[in-house]
């Protein structure tokens, strides 16, 4: 019986390693030609020794596999074209984009300095923004010309980007940041056969070393969800993202207007004040951040 993805050949980013690595072995398991992209570097962006990409291509390989490695900073304009460039030379096509790379540089906020806010951001919002949209100007230009497009981009956010996460302001930031660009990619790209969805996935990983990590599943719990948003099964779903953790999925329902109250004319700062601690008590109270209890 052929796999879920066969036929499908897949770019994941940051696949040398947890999560990545994961969705690369497990599009290949079902049926996928797989780029796999990594840079090898350690936790906080800073380079490492070894080279994953390049375990990982080896181990889909010996399974009967097929896959390529790339190791380009997809953060870069020359990164990202190579990225899709590798993709069309190696396997004649491209249809499925999975946005995972990131690295941390923790602090609390009046502790964060300026580097280490646009290092996180660069890697986590410039690295999905740009590959993104190379891939999907590709997709544009088969779509033009007359052929069939049944594209996928899966995007890689966080809970952190959801709700908030104490020390981690930076990273926070740019994963809220990935699902607005999620929501727009969905909208523009429709026309073209792009369907664009995120995840916010929750796994025991390098970025999760320490306690947390202790009661959290494995990698390997999140990908099933990500190989069918990466396939043609997924026909329909676009502009959703979906919270994974061990055996649950969560659609995530993001910002819907709540309760709103009305003024005739324009509002006094007091009555202002009145109104929102009147709305306040009838809205759901929020989540706290991760880190607050």
């Amino acid at each position: 019986m052929p796999g879920l993805a066969q036929g499908r050949t897949v770019v994941v980013t940051g696949a040398g390693r947890g999560l990545g690595r994961a969705h690369a072995l497990a599009f290949a398991a079902e049926g996928a030609d797989v780029v796999v992209n990594d840079l090898g570097v350690g936790l906080d962006g800073a380079p490492a020794a070894g080279n994953p990409a390049l375990d990982v291509v080896a181990e889909i390989r010996a399974a009967g596999g097929r896959a390529v490695a790339h190791g380009g900073d997809i953060a870069t304009e020359e990164g990202a074209a190579g990225l899709v460039d590798t993709a069309l030379r190696t396997f004649g096509r491209l249809d499925t984009l999975v946005n995972n790379a990131g690295f941390l540089r923790d602090r609390m906020l009046v502790n964060l300095d300026g580097d280490d806010w646009d290092a996180v951001l660069r890697v986590h919002l410039k690295g999905h923004f740009l590959p993104l949209r190379h891939a999907a100007a590709h997709w544009r230009a088969a779509a033009k010309a007359g052929r069939p497009v049944a594209a996928r981009i899966v995007n890689t956010s966080s809970g952190a980007g959801l709700l908030g996460s104490v020390g981690q302001g930076n990273y926070s930031a740019a994963k809220a940041g990935i699902l607005g660009l999620t929501l727009v990619a969905a909208a523009e790209f429709a026309g073209y056969g792009v369907q664009v969805n995120a995840i916010a996935p929750a796994a025991r990983t390098r970025m999760t070393e320490g306690a947390i990590a202790a009661a959290l599943p494995e990698p390997e719990d999140v990908s099933p969800l990500v190989v069918w948003l990466g396939s043609d099964a997924s026909e329909g779903v676009t502009g959703q993202v979906f919270e994974a953790e061990g055996g649950r999925i969560t659609v995530m329902q993001g910002w819907r207007p709540g309760p709103t109250a009305r003024h005739g004319a324009r509002w006094s700062p007091s009555g202002a004040g009145e109104a929102a601690r009147e709305l306040l008590a009838r809205a759901e109270p929020p989540l706290p951040p991760y880190g607050v209890r």
